[in-house]
């Protein structure tokens, strides 16, 4: 996945913006978003606080590992199940 050019901060800045009354189109222009990017943030960080933000991407990568974790531990009981399974 492609890293994104703005970092938490600046998407809740953003926002933040926009919700200060300025126009959708405008802050989209004046920041090279598009408008499918700007109501994708919304949905993510909407009302979230900066720390928050922090604390949802830390929690985001945690998910990450261990879903690969429980992943690779069930590769490797099926593994073993299916030489288990074998005659000798």
């Amino acid at each position: 996945m492609k890293a994104s050019r703005f970092n938490e901060e600046q998407i809740i800045a953003i926002l933040r913006e926009q919700e200060a009354g300025g126009k959708t189109a405008e802050v989209c222009r004046k920041h090279g978003i598009s408008g499918a990017t700007f109501y994708k943030w919304k949905s993510k960080y909407g009302g979230l606080e900066v720390s928050d933000a922090r604390r949802l991407k830390s929690l985001e990568t945690e998910n990450a590992k261990l879903k690969k974790l429980l992943a690779e531990a069930m590769l490797d009981v099926a593994m073993l199940k299916d030489l288990n399974s074998k005659k000798w």
